[in-house]
């Protein structure tokens, strides 16, 4: 890739992904990884603190959320088509390996990828979402099942993208669990779209098809994971865990008080760890 190029969309297998390529040219290239229901633009306040230390960032519009990216089929969200979707933009951009930093779901697809693919990742981090293992080991024994209701919920046929494109019963929930007004406002004026709906929803049904043999193995690249003590869908337990599934150099940061929505948050903090974990 030409330095003075800039990424803003690339294909695989007839998709097309948006890409939000920024910071300096010749930065060491950082991928950042959204969750739902959110898109790249969650990162707009840690985009910014990165460039100041140097960095290029490439915050990409994942499956389900890009406009050329929305398959219909739940079976075309299952974590291996999620990873390979991250691959091709790492191949795109040419300079890897790249660090990765992923939120909520992102989290999730980072540590898959920093799993099967850590040829292509230089450091991980993994906010919110512990390593997925952990998640599930979380989910059979702590109260993580009950914050986690709304998985099944979501795995209903149209009834939860009517809610989500009517967004008010929605919208309180993400607001009281931390979003800011004009954040949830945002992330669900694009529901009204109902295939960006389904797409961001076919994540947790396909959830339904992952067979245990396809959970990550460890995890060996250097990790951070952030995890807030405020946060309304993801307890300790989990978080307590995923230390046990990395066994390259690993960071635990717990943030006080700050809510599940961290890079939009605490994007101050979050940069004092990325400052050495980046490193």
């Amino acid at each position: 890739m030409d330095l003075d190029d800039r990424i803003t969309s690339y294909t695989r297998n007839g998709l097309t992904f948006d890409v939000r390529d920024e910071g300096p040219a010749d930065g060491a290239p950082v991928v950042l990884l959204h969750g739902f229901p959110q898109d790249s633009r969650c990162w707009s306040r840690v985009a910014p603190l990165l460039h100041a230390r140097g960095f290029r960032t490439f915050a990409v519009d994942q499956r389900g959320c890009s406009a050329g990216a929305r398959p219909r089929s739940r079976w075309a969200y299952r974590s291996s088509e999620l990873v390979a979707d991250v691959v091709a933009l790492i191949d795109r951009i040419g300079r890897g390996p790249v660090h990765v930093i992923g939120h909520d779901w992102g989290a999730a697809v980072a540590w898959w990828l920093g799993a099967r693919r850590p040829d292509l990742v230089r450091t991980l981090t993994a906010l919110s979402v512990p390593h997925p293992t952990a998640f599930v080991r979380a989910l059979l024994t702590s109260r993580q099942i009950r914050m986690s209701w709304y998985i099944l919920a979501f795995q209903l046929p149209v009834i939860p993208e009517k809610l989500l494109a009517a967004s008010g019963s929605v919208r309180r929930y993400l607001i009281a669990s931390g979003m800011s007004d004009a954040a949830a406002d945002r992330d669900l004026g694009a529901m009204r779209d109902r295939s960006r709906a389904r797409g961001g929803l076919n994540w947790y049904r396909a959830l339904m098809m992952t067979a245990p043999h396809s959970l990550p193995n460890r995890v060996r690249v250097p990790t951070l994971y952030v995890w807030s003590d405020a946060d309304a869908m993801l307890g300790e337990a989990g978080a307590r865990l995923a230390g046990r599934y990395v066994d390259g150099p690993y960071m635990f940061e717990v943030l006080p008080g700050v809510s599940h929505w961290i890079p939009e948050e605490a994007p101050k903090a979050l940069d004092a760890l990325l400052g050495a974990h980046l490193r």
